[in-house]
């Protein structure tokens, strides 16, 4: 195919040249009607380019066939069968390819460490979760991809259930080994979904992890504004195979999409499919030797660990890592991740990625550059400088895995959806959590709606809420009351 083209890009212009006048939504009319503050900060060019896909870029029966045309180009770019845009993010899309999958009170494999999206999926839709444990490295306190052999095993336990889902690389850069998670599932027949929301570069040069596609997965769901040129809610699902027909994909993402698709986000998707045809190799050539320098730089600072394979891949550990994920231990400054990422960014202007109880970390992409890099490590220096004033810092208390792991007594969507009351955390043990409790970032959460609460993960969170850890989604976000179920 013709990767010069853009077709969202190109009808885009055309209708610009054209001078089309819209009695249609959006109700700003090329921002005529906009607020001049409004316009003054967002820019003319974000309301001229937000027009109607359908009866505005496109006529009212799509006759030009422009999102489908850039559809397959996408698919095309990747290597997929077929490929489907989503302006509501890729929460929306990993929901769509459970639901493609499994439907109420049908079995579908998880991985633990799924994104609290996944959950929500498993809330909506009914379906019973198998979870699969990820490998938890003790010494660093951090969750691994399950291992191939761990759903290999929940498939010989559970030989009904309808599929599989894993996520990798996390959001700390460690990635599965999907090639073998695939034969499994595939051995018993059954589709394998990855979310793989951080790994929408890994299809665009050699020397990153292999991306799900190419490892034998059935539905790929990416997150092109994480690790892309994609605005904010841009994502795509790709699907190959058989074991799921694409008919049925696009009827779930219908079920749950808008009718009000936004032509921006399909436009950026579209300009950044020619991007990385073009220039991808190139554009990650650069990155990864900047990533290299930066990890370099970064680990001559005294009481900065930069975590790299021999770190997080291994036996019983990550099957491969995105070096574009640059994560730094600080437990050596005797302080917080969560201090160091607000020190840095009062002191620097500088916004961190993650940040846990003992680490931060900087995410780099393709747009990255020297003066970038050099702002990086110079913060990360200076806030080494300056760990004095950052201790003593609150820690969380941080049980062992097999505390850490809930036993699964109800439905997650006959909890949610039960009778509940908030009661005080110290007299939720042994309760049914009717309410995701969910650290973000990453976003995946320690206790989910349907799992028996015990007194060390609720420590857990209450602990890490006044260390500087986020908790949004619970009903109190200080943990200092909890959402139960009221039924047994």
């Amino acid at each position: 195919m013709d990767h010069s083209q853009a077709p969202v890009l190109d009808a885009l212009a055309a209708y610009h040249a054209k001078r089309r006048t819209p009695f249609t939504p959006p109700g700003h009319k090329q921002g005529r009607g906009a607020d001049p503050r409004v316009r003054e900060i967002l820019g003319d060019g974000v309301f001229r380019s937000d027009v109607l896909a359908t009866s505005g870029l496109d006529d009212r029966t799509s006759s030009q066939g422009v999102v489908a045309e850039a559809q397959e180009l996408m698919a095309d770019a990747v290597g997929a069968e077929h490929t489907f845009f989503s302006t509501c993010g890729s929460s929306l899309s990993v929901k769509a390819a459970m639901l493609s999958v499994a439907g109420p009170h049908e079995k579908l494999l998880v991985g633990r460490d799924a994104h609290k999206s996944v959950v929500s999926g498993l809330v909506l839709a009914g379906i019973v979760p198998v979870w699969v444990d990820p490998q938890w490295d003790a010494e660093r306190h951090l969750a691994h991809p399950p291992s191939a052999d761990s759903f290999r095993a929940a498939l010989a336990e559970h030989p009904d259930a309808r599929g599989a889902l894993v996520t990798t690389p996390t959001p700390y850069g460690t990635c599965a080994d999907l090639s073998a998670i695939a034969e499994a599932c595939h051995e018993h027949g059954v589709p394998l979904i990855v979310d793989e929301a951080w790994g929408a570069h890994l299809p665009f040069h050699p020397d990153l992890p292999t991306w799900a596609m190419d490892a034998g997965a059935d539905v790929c769901v990416t997150s092109v504004h994480k690790m892309g040129s994609g605005l904010e809610q841009s994502s795509v699902f790709h699907l190959q195979g058989d074991l799921i027909r694409p008919e049925v994909l696009k009827n779930r993402e219908d079920l749950l999409g808008t009718t009000s698709p936004s032509v921006l986000v399909y436009a950026a998707l579209d300009g950044w499919r020619r991007q990385m045809v073009q220039h991808g190799h190139a554009l990650y050539d650069d990155a990864l030797a900047l990533a290299k320098s930066v990890r370099a730089r970064i680990a001559e600072t005294d009481g900065l660990h930069v975590h790299g394979r021999d770190d997080f891949c291994g036996p019983g550990r990550a099957a491969d890592l995105d070096p574009l994920q640059v994560i730094v231990d600080v437990s050596a400054l005797d302080t917080t991740g969560y201090r160091i990422a607000d020190w840095i960014r009062t002191h620097h202007r500088i916004d961190l990625h993650l940040s846990d109880h003992r680490r931060a970390s900087a995410q780099l992409t393709h747009a990255d550059d020297a003066d970038t890099a050099d702002a990086l490590v110079e913060a990360l220096s200076d806030v080494a400088r300056h760990a004095r004033e950052l201790r003593p810092a609150p820690r969380p208390h941080v049980p062992d895995p097999a505390e850490l792991r809930l036993e699964q007594v109800m439905l997650p969507r006959d909890a949610f959806f039960g009778r509940t009351e908030q009661v005080p955390w110290e007299k939720a043990v042994g309760r049914v959590s009717a309410e995701m409790l969910t650290p973000y970032p990453p976003g995946i959460p320690a206790a989910l709606p349907g799992e028996k609460l015990n007194a060390e993960v609720l420590e857990y969170l209450r602990s890490g809420a006044d260390a500087g850890m986020v908790v949004p989604d619970a009903v109190d976000t200080e943990v200092k009351t909890v959402r139960v179920t009221t039924e047994t």
